[in-house]
Parts: C-alpha cells; structure tokens; sequence
C-alpha cells in the first residue's frame, strides 16, 4: 500500500491481501459442497429408505397380497381412462388458448391454472358440491341414472380436476412454441384449418405435449386427497395405490413400504421417459419433412 502510494497508483479494485482469498474461498467451497449433499442426503435418503426398511423377499411376496393387486388394478384402470377425458378435453382446450389472443383470455388461464394451486381437501370439497348428489349438478345426474359419487367415476373426475391443468399448461407452452411461418405457409398450400392443425401443429408440439402428459400422469397416479374426499377408499372400487398406503400404514406396515416402492418405480420410469423425450426437438429438417409429407397426402 504504500509503495502504491508512493508511486501515485492505486490496488486494483476488488484486491485482498495476500493469504485471505484462498482461505475465504476454501471455506465457501466447503460450505456450497456441504449444502449441495446436504440437498441430496434429504431427498435421496427417504427414498433409498423405503428400499432398505424391507427385506426384498418379503416385498416381493406382497406384491401378490391381495390389496396391492386390487390397487394396481384401480390405479391402472382409471389413470388410463383420467387421461384419455384429459387428453381429449385439454388438447383443444390448450391449443385454443394458446393460438388465440381476445378479451379476458388471461383470466381463462388463470382459471384453468387454478386447480394446480389448489389443496387437494379443497379439490374434494369443490367436487361433492358440483358433482355430488345434493351438488349443482346432482339432481341432473340423479335425473339421468348417473351417480358419481365414491365409485371409479368419481376417481376420473377426482384425478382429472387434480391432473389435467398440468397437462393444459403444458400444452398451451408447447402450442405457443410453434412456429407461426409454419402453420402459415400450410394453409397457404390450401389447406384447412383442420388439416393443418393433424398434419402441422400437432406432429410440432407433440413433444411438449408428450413431457405435459407424462407430468400429467405422474401428478394423477399420486392423487389423495380430493380421491378420498369425492370417492371414498373402498377396496377394490375407488382404492387407489396413495389410498392403500393409506389404509395399510397402521394395519401392515410392510404393505404400504411395498405399494411405496411401487409407486416409486413407476414414477422413475414415468420420469425417464420424459428426460429421453426431451432429447428429441423437431429439427427444420423434420419440419420440412412435415410438408413434403402433407403435400403427397
């Protein structure tokens, strides 16, 4: 310091003593390091725990206990039938709030966003005063024979409401990606709207809507709580893989560790798809090939 005084030049700003800077970056080298496996440790450890509670042996053999099968069951039969309603429903849905821009388009958005927000206890309320048998629209189902209330249909309806803005959400992104030079030059050529949207759009944002999907059904296979409250947990009918855990966890520990572990397989297996889905981007060349496609058609 007092050399540069002498010659009239100042330390570079941001200098420190020698000796300080590589103890003050040791230190928060340790620090970051210890948070990242901080980080880790508590979100691994629960799951490495589920494996190692129980003995392999003894969670294969209940995976043929009656419960876990009839919940696979369930789970299996109204996941499929949820996201088939969600699919059918949220694609138009998704694509036309994101192609169309009028008054009041945010607030329908925000309305469909909603139920991602929601708790679930909230969710199961909202279902029994719709759809209920003294609901809003009670009386209506009542009068045409259909009840909806804790059987497999209340279970779609549950998983639906719960899952399906994932899947919206997703596909308004995907939708909003496009690009509109494509679509565009598409309907140049002749083609309609409907054409255009089969054989351009959708083929362009398949792979948001795949990675919207897959959330969408990660998110319906782990529905409790509006399941429970609009469905009930009848073994066999309305009890899904979260409800069994449920049931089982005070009556046969050992059961709700092995639906736990299912669950756990199916989620990571959901989620690998997803990333290797997402190795794949619609190159321009495909998207010429989108073209060359739709003008042999």
């Amino acid at each position: 310091m007092a050399q540069a005084a002498a010659t009239g030049t100042r330390p570079a700003a941001g200098s420190r003593p020698l000796g300080e800077a590589p103890l003050v970056s040791a230190v928060l080298a340790v620090v970051f390091f210890l948070a990242i496996a901080i980080a880790f440790g508590f979100m691994v450890l629960p799951i490495v725990a589920i494996f190692v509670h129980v003995p392999p042996s003894t969670m294969f053999h209940e995976f043929s206990n009656k419960i876990v099968t009839d919940a696979l069951i369930v789970s299996a039969k109204t996941i499929v039938e949820s996201m088939v309603v969600i699919v059918a429903f949220g694609t138009p849905t998704a694509y036309f709030l994101a192609s169309r821009r009028f008054p009041g388009r945010t607030i329908l958005v925000t309305l469909a966003e909603l139920p991602i927000v929601l708790p679930p206890a909230v969710a199961g309320i909202g279902l029994i005063v719709a759809f209920g048998r003294f609901g809003l629209l009670g009386s209506t189902f009542n009068w045409l024979g259909i009840d909806v209330a804790f059987n497999q249909t209340a279970v779609v309806f549950a998983i639906s409401l719960v899952a399906g803005p994932f899947f919206i959400r997703q596909g308004i992104a995907a939708f909003e990606a496009i690009d509109l030079n494509l679509v565009s030059a598409s309907r140049t050529l002749g083609a309609g709207p409907f054409k255009t949207f089969f054989k351009v759009t959708l083929p362009l944002a398949r792979g948001g809507l795949g990675a919207g999907f897959a959330i969408c059904m990660a998110r319906g296979l782990g529905e409790f709580g509006a399941t429970i409250m609009f469905a009930g947990s009848f073994e066999g009918t309305t009890q899904t893989l979260p409800l069994a855990i449920y049931t089982q966890f005070e009556s046969n520990f050992d059961v709700a560790i092995t639906i736990s572990s299912l669950l756990i397989v199916i989620s990571l297996a959901i989620l690998l798809s997803l990333k290797i889905g997402a190795l794949w981007q619609p190159s321009r060349r495909r998207s010429a090939s989108l073209f060359a496609r739709f003008g042999s058609s």
